[in-house]
C-alpha cells in the first residue's frame, strides 16, 4: 500500500524530449514508482490529476527571505508565496550586517539563530548560501560545510562602497565591518582559496560546493550614477540601468573568471545575468577558462520586462532592468541552452516601503528588488510557449539544473527516489496577475496586470498537499536541508 498514488498525470520530466501520462506513487515522503498506469488497491488514497501537467516541484534558487522584513514574518507569508506558485525547494541569500539580522558576529553564532527563527516557519523545504563578510568568516567556511550543510557561499562585487539602493555608502558602516577590513577584490579572493580548500578538504561534496557572483563594479556605478545624476536627461528605470550600465556586469564577471581561474576553484555561478553585454562576458570567460563549470543565472523578471515597463520604478532591482534589445538577447540564450537556470531572486519589498513617502518618482530613493516566487512557473510558461521553450526544458530551468548545482540532489524530476515534490498546472487556464492575489505581504507585483497561462492548481511537498486552489496546509511543513541531500 502506497501513501499516496496521483493518477491521470501529464508528467513533465527534466532531459526528456516529451510529456506522458502516468501515474505516480509515493511512500515515506519519497517517489517509489513512474508508470502509465499503476494499479489500486481497496482502501489506496488516490488523487486524481485529471490530466493536467505534472512538473517536478520548482527550486527557487535565488531568493532573499528576511531583507527588508524580519525573518520570522517572511519565512511564512513568502513561503507560502513560494507554494502557491509551485516552488518546493527555496534556496536563499543571507549575510551579516545591515538588513537581514541586522547584526553582525561570527556565522557560529549568527547562522544557528537564523535557523532558529526559520524553524516551523516555512511551508516549503528551504536552505541558505551565505556570504562570507569580515575576513573571520572565511575561516568559517569549512565549519559551515560540515556542521550546517551549507554548500552554496555568494559575493556581492558591488558593496565596496556602493549602497543597496543606488548611491555610495560607507561599506564599513552598511557590512558592520572593523575599521581595518575591506569588502574588496582581494576579500573576494581570499573567500575563492579558502573554498578550493573545502573542496580539498570535503572532496566527497564537492559537486554541491560552489560559489556565486553578484557581478557588477562600484566603481562603474559610482561614476556612471554621477553622470546620469547631474545631466538630468534620463528618468526611472532607463536613468538607474545607465547608471549601473551593462558593462560593468561584464569588467566584474571578467574579473570573477580570472579569480576563479588564479585560485582554481571550479563551480562558478555567475548570477541574474542581465544584458547582451552580461551574457556575453559569460561565454567568452567559458571560453578562455574551459575548465572552471560556470553556471548561468537569469531571473525571470529579466525575462519578461524592460525598462519602460508599466510597473515603473517597482521594478527597480539590481542589476537594473535593461533594454527591450537585451531582454530578447536573453531568451536567445535561453533557447540556445546557454542559460542555465531561471530564478525569482524574490525579496519582498511592500508597498509602503518600496517608494520614498514624499518623492514616489524618485528612482535614487526607490528601493532595490521586488518579491515574484509565486509567478516563476507561470511566467516562464506564458512567455516560453511563444517562443518555442519546451516544457521539458521549462522542467531543467526550474527545477533539475539549480537542485544539482546546489546539492539538492534528491529534487527536481519526477523519478523512483525523488522527494515526492510535486506541482500540478492547468496550460489552458489564464490568469491576470495582481498582487492582491498573493499571500506575499508585499502587497503588489511588477507583473500587474499582465495576462499569464498556466494556473497553478495545486502543489505536493514530500507528497504532502500543501497547496490548492488557493488553500494553504495549515501546518508549515518546510524543512531545512542540509546539504549535500542525497548523493549526486
Amino acid at each position: 500500500m502506497y501513501d499516496l498514488v496521483i493518477k491521470n498525470a501529464r508528467i513533465v520530466r527534466p532531459g526528456n524530449q516529451n510529456v506522458f501520462q502516468g501515474d505516480i506513487a509515493i511512500k515515506n515522503e519519497k517517489i517509489v514508482k513512474v508508470a502509465p498506469e499503476i494499479e489500486i488497491l481497496e482502501n489506496q488514497k488516490v488523487y486524481d490529476a485529471k490530466n493536467l501537467l505534472c512538473f517536478p516541484g520548482l527550486v527557487d534558487a535565488h531568493m532573499h527571505t528576511g531583507i527588508y522584513n524580519p525573518l520570522a514574518e517572511d519565512a511564512v507569508s513568502e513561503s507560502k508565496a513560494a507554494a502557491m506558485g509551485g516552488v518546493t525547494t527555496s534556496l536563499n541569500y543571507i549575510r551579516t550586517g545591515k538588513y537581514y539580522l541586522n547584526k553582525t558576529g561570527p556565522y557560529r553564532e549568527f547562522y544557528p539563530e537564523v535557523l532558529e527563527i526559520s524553524k516551523n516557519r516555512f511551508y516549503v523545504d528551504y536552505a541558505y548560501h551565505i556570504a562570507p563578510i569580515h575576513s573571520s568568516h572565511i575561516k568559517e567556511i569549512p565549519l559551515l560545510i560540515e556542521e550546517f550543510g551549507v554548500t552554496s557561499f555568494k559575493i556581492f562585487m558591488f558593496y565596496g562602497n556602493y549602497g543597496l539602493h543606488g548611491s555610495s555608502q560607507n561599506q564599513k558602516d552598511f557590512l558592520m565591518l572593523k575599521e581595518d577590513e575591506y569588502y574588496d577584490v582581494a576579500h573576494f579572493e581570499f573567500i575563492m582559496r579558502e573554498l578550493q580548500e573545502a573542496v580539498v578538504k570535503f572532496s566527497d561534496k564537492k559537486e554541491a560546493l560552489s560559489l556565486s557572483l553578484h557581478c557588477e563594479t562600484a566603481e562603474i556605478m559610482r561614476a556612471y550614477t554621477k553622470l546620469v545624476q547631474e545631466e538630468g536627461k534620463l528618468k526611472g528605470l532607463r536613468a538607474y540601468s545607465a547608471a549601473r550600465p551593462p558593462h560593468s556586469e561584464g569588467l566584474a564577471i571578467f574579473i570573477a573568471g580570472y579569480l576563479a581561474h588564479e585560485t582554481e576553484l571550479k563551480n562558478i555561478n555567475l548570477l541574474h545575468l542581465t544584458s547582451k553585454k552580461a551574457v556575453e562576458a559569460a561565454l567568452m570567460m567559458q571560453q578562455v577558462f574551459p575548465h572552471i563549470h560556470f553556471k548561468r543565472e537569469v531571473t525571470l523578471a529579466h525575462l519578461l520586462l524592460d525598462y519602460d515597463c508599466a510597473t515603473g520604478l517597482h521594478a527597480k532591482v539590481n542589476p537594473p532592468i535593461r533594454s527591450r534589445n537585451d531582454v530578447e538577447y536573453l531568451w536567445k540564450h535561453v533557447l540556445e541552452g546557454n542559460i542555465d537556470w531561471v530564478c525569482s531572486d524574490h525579496a519582498c519589498c511592500k508597498a509602503e516601503f518600496k517608494l520614498d513617502a514624499l518623492q514616489k518618482e524618485n528612482v535614487w530613493l526607490a528601493k532595490s528588488g521586488f518579491g515574484g516566487t509565486e509567478m516563476l512557473l507561470s511566467g516562464l510558461y506564458t512567455e516560453g510557449r511563444k517562443r518555442g521553450l519546451s516544457l521539458n526544458k521549462i522542467a531543467e530551468l526550474l527545477s533539475r539544473n539549480p537542485a544539482q548545482r546546489f546539492g539538492c540532489f534528491q529534487k527536481g524530476d519526477i523519478a523512483e527516489g525523488y522527494d515526492a515534490d510535486l506541482v500540478l498546472m492547468d496550460p489552458d487556464t489564464s490568469f491576470v496577475v495582481s498582487g492582491k492575489d498573493s499571500p506575499s505581504s508585499q502587497g503588489y507585483s511588477v507583473f500587474e496586470g499582465m495576462e499569464f497561462y498556466g494556473k497553478i492548481k495545486t502543489t505536493f511537498l514530500r507528497g504532502h498537499k500543501i497547496y490548492e486552489n488557493g488553500i494553504f496546509d495549515p501546518v508549515p511543513k518546510g524543512k531545512y536541508l542540509f546539504r549535500p541531500y542525497g548523493i549526486a
